[in-house]
């Protein structure tokens, strides 16, 4: 049984919730919701139900390479593509139901706390130079890195981009790629040229690197422990501070000069403003302020893609390190898998791709939310198509539901204002509701889980409703009662994913707003009107 959250006396103890920050070079697509998004969303509303401060943020990476290059390929400059991404993304948060506290911005405050958190390292002499080589185009005169190079894999001998292997999580940091080319110039020979940047010397944190995941290894999913142990078992590579590249915020240390930062620095800095920024949103005299603090003693939680467990879990894991307890560990790092669509790679240059908005038009946004977390990608990939969507979610939720709640309005009709409770309904409503918090919690986060125990409820409790209604009247209000309460139970713990449907039942009386195992134990329930599931056919909210 997973750890459960207890509301602490006064004031509980703040949670810091981070989906890495998106690449503006283009919109969200369904794969990218169906894993961190949702993901952190979920147990972000969990949380606020059980009474926790909650800080969710994000905003977008607009220093990527990967903006750079796909501005050149839709002939358009970086800045330009960055910024209609970031509405669109934005956008597309919201019509998801995405709850974050804030989503900020790429502003001068952005660059100024990129820069403190970095010259902080720079000043305290964490930060080195060394001469390195890169591939290079003699034609274009430019250094390949990240999103503007590929080439196989040093450790599984695939595909991959520079920087970090999307397939094995392996970095490849330098001259590592084999047969690298030019994404945007392919055509052209690549050769080998050396360049000095600075670089955090990763070797240096190997051990308090290995004691952290020591002693928080429990918590991660198993993918993501077997490479952070395969990665450890390795030399750890210097990870690049600096580029010679054209895009990104420039450089201000001596001997980088005409450089750029790796926009993988910016990780970190990035959360910190994302979280500061969301603070300031939601007033300071509920959530605080400073975060990142240790003294603040906030459970900082990274919801993360498992192609970027190395940045994430390493290289920024040691930025913080490197800063000597000046800023808190996150507690729990979750990953989440790859999302197919129609059993193949989402490919957004093929148009192999899925957007929220194109789902809407057909779809309810409770029944996408529900099949994405039904379906998602925790430990293995997954695969999303329409067709499934259409028939999982009708059998297993649309129908059910709505056979429920025609069943209970018609006897609720006839019914008396107060209807009794017996032991058992309130054994079995505490039980369900437990159940949910099981599958919530972070210990063991698995919202899979609550997805499918709405769906075993609505069985359940569908078969529950036709026996009552074969009962003469005189003689239901009991049973009536206890599926009321037991209906009451699935509510709350189908909220942070049902999320329109909740706030329906929330206006009929049907959900009042918290999670809480403990206020199942109750004599009597009054009956409410349960909201019709609109699976299909438009949007809500």
């Amino acid at each position: 049984m997973a750890e459960r959250t207890t509301p602490a006396p006064g004031r509980a103890r703040p949670a810091v919730i981070i989906e890495t920050s998106p690449t503006p070079n283009g919109n969200l697509h369904i794969g990218h919701l169906a894993g961190p998004f949702m993901g952190a969303d979920v147990h972000a509303r969990y949380l606020r139900t059980r009474g926790r401060p909650v800080v969710f943020s994000t905003g977008t990476d607009d220093s990527q390479t990967y903006v750079m290059a796909s501005a050149r390929r839709h002939g358009t400059t970086p800045e330009r593509l960055a910024a209609v991404s970031h509405e669109e993304i934005g956008r597309t948060l919201r019509l998801a139901g995405i709850s974050v506290d804030g989503y900020a911005p790429y502003d001068e405050a952005y660059k100024a706390n990129v820069l403190r958190f970095l010259t902080d390292l720079h000043d305290a002499d964490k930060l080195e130079l060394r001469t390195v080589s890169f591939p290079y185009n003699e034609r274009t005169g430019d250094f390949l890195v990240e999103g503007l190079v590929a080439g196989y894999c040093p450790v599984c001998v695939t595909e991959s981009r520079g920087g970090v292997c999307e397939m094995c999580g392996h970095p490849n940091n330098f001259d590592e790629l084999l047969s690298p080319w030019s994404t945007l110039h392919p055509e052209d020979p690549v050769v080998l040229r050396e360049a000095t940047v600075l670089v955090l010397p990763m070797e240096r944190y190997r051990k308090e690197l290995t004691d952290y995941y020591e002693t928080h290894g429990d918590g991660l999913r198993p993918r993501t422990l077997a490479f952070l142990r395969e990665a450890l078992a390795r030399p750890l590579p210097d990870f690049p501070v600096t580029y010679p590249i054209s895009y990104g915020l420039p450089s201000p240390f001596p001997g980088t000069e005409g450089q750029r930062l790796n926009s993988w620095v910016e990780g970190i800095p990035a959360a910190m403003f994302c979280t500061a920024h969301a603070a300031a949103e939601l007033g300071a005299e509920r959530v605080g302020t400073d975060l990142w603090l240790p003294e603040r003693e906030a459970e900082i939680i990274y919801f993360i893609g498992s192609d970027i467990v190395y940045f994430w879990g390493l290289t920024h894991m040691a930025l913080l390190l490197a800063h000597d307890g000046r800023y808190a560990l996150p507690e729990r790092i979750i990953s989440n898998e790859f999302y197919e669509l129609e059993n193949e790679k989402v490919s957004t240059t093929r148009g192999h791709v899925v957007y929220m908005d194109e789902l809407l038009a057909d779809f309810s946004r409770d029944a996408i939310r529900f099949h994405l977390t039904l379906t998602g990608p925790e430990h293995q990939r997954t695969n999303f198509s329409r067709d499934a969507l259409t028939k999982v979610t009708e059998r297993s939720l649309t129908a059910p539901w709505n056979r429920l709640a025609n069943v209970l309005n018609a006897l609720a009709a006839t019914a008396g204002a107060e209807l009794p409770v017996s032991a058992g309904g309130r054994l079995r409503a505490r039980a369900v509701a437990e159940r949910f918090v099981d599958a919530y919690e972070i210990a063991a986060y698995r919202p899979s889980s609550a997805a499918d125990l709405v769906v075993s409820q609505l069985q359940r409790l569908g078969k529950d409703a036709a026996r009552a209604a074969d009962r003469p009247a005189a003689d239901r209000a009991e049973a009536l009662g206890d599926l009321f309460l037991e209906l009451r139970a699935v509510l709350a713990g189908a909220a942070p994913i049902l999320i329109d449907t909740a706030e329906q039942a929330r206006q009929t009386g049907g959900w009042d707003g918290t999670l809480d195992p403990a206020a199942f134990e109750v004599t009597s329930v009054r009956p409410f009107r349960v909201p019709p599931f609109g699976g299909a056919g438009g949007r809500q909210g």
